[in-house]
C-alpha cells in the first residue's frame, strides 16, 4: 500500500507547489493568432511568398504549355505515320519522329513533377522560416512586457488542443495582452503594407496534366 501511496503523495506535493508558485504571481493573457495574423511583418511575409509562388506558377506553366504542345505534336506524327498516301519511307521518318517526341513527352513530365517537389518544398520551409522568425519577435516583446508587468504566467487563448478544442477554457481578459503587444510591434510599420486581401497564401505549384 505505501508502494502504491507513495507516487500519489508525490504528485499532489508537485501540485501544490505548482498551484502556490502561480498564487504568487499574476497570470495574463494573449490571443496569439490575432497577434501573429495582424503584425506587419506577417503582411510582408505573405506578400513575399505571394510573389514567390506567383513567379513559381508562372515558370510552371511554361512547363505544362511545352508538354501539352509536345502530345499535340506526337498525336499530329502518329496519324501522319498511318498515312497510307505517302511512301513507306516517310512513314518510318515520321513514326521515329513520333517516337522521339514521346520520349521528349516522358522528360517534359518528370521535369514537371520534380519541379513541383521542389517549388513545393522551397515555399513550404521559407514560409516555416517566417513563421518561426515571427513567433520568436512576437513572444520576445510579450516577455518583455510581462516582466516589466510582473505577470508570472502568459496562457495564450487561442491555443487548441490536438482535439481542436480550446486549451484556455475560459478568461475574463482583465489582464489580456493582445492589443498592448500589437500595438507595441506595429508601431513602426510601414506606410505601404499590402492589403488584407492581397496577402493571403497561394497554393504552391500544381500539375495541371490530366
Amino acid at each position: 500500500m505505501k508502494s502504491i501511496l507513495r507516487p500519489l503523495f508525490a504528485l499532489l506535493f508537485c501540485g501544490l507547489l505548482t498551484s502556490s508558485a502561480l498564487a504568487q504571481g499574476r497570470i495574463a493573457t494573449v490571443d496569439l493568432r490575432k497577434i501573429f495574423d495582424n503584425y506587419w511583418r506577417t503582411k510582408q511575409a505573405d506578400a513575399v511568398l505571394k510573389d514567390q509562388a506567383a513567379g513559381m506558377d508562372k515558370e510552371h506553366k511554361g512547363f505544362v504549355d511545352d508538354w501539352t504542345k509536345a502530345k499535340e505534336d506526337y498525336q499530329k506524327l502518329l496519324t501522319s505515320a498511318n498515312d497510307q498516301a505517302i511512301s513507306a519511307e516517310e512513314r518510318d521518318r515520321r513514326k521515329t519522329a513520333a517516337e522521339k517526341k514521346l520520349v521528349d513527352i516522358k522528360e517534359l513530365e518528370q521535369t514537371i513533377a520534380q519541379y513541383e517537389r521542389t517549388a513545393t518544398t522551397t515555399i513550404n520551409e521559407k514560409k516555416m522560416r517566417m513563421r518561426s522568425n515571427i513567433l520568436t519577435e512576437i513572444r520576445t516583446v510579450i516577455n518583455a512586457k510581462a516582466k516589466s508587468v510582473g505577470y508570472a504566467l502568459v496562457l495564450d487563448t487561442a491555443a487548441e488542443t490536438k482535439d481542436a478544442t480550446p486549451i484556455v477554457v475560459y478568461a475574463n481578459n482583465e489582464n489580456d495582452l493582445t492589443d498592448t503587444v500589437l500595438t507595441q510591434l506595429n508601431a513602426n510599420a510601414p506606410v505601404d503594407l499590402p492589403k488584407d486581401s492581397d496577402t493571403k497564401n497561394p497554393p504552391p505549384a500544381t500539375s495541371d496534366k490530366k
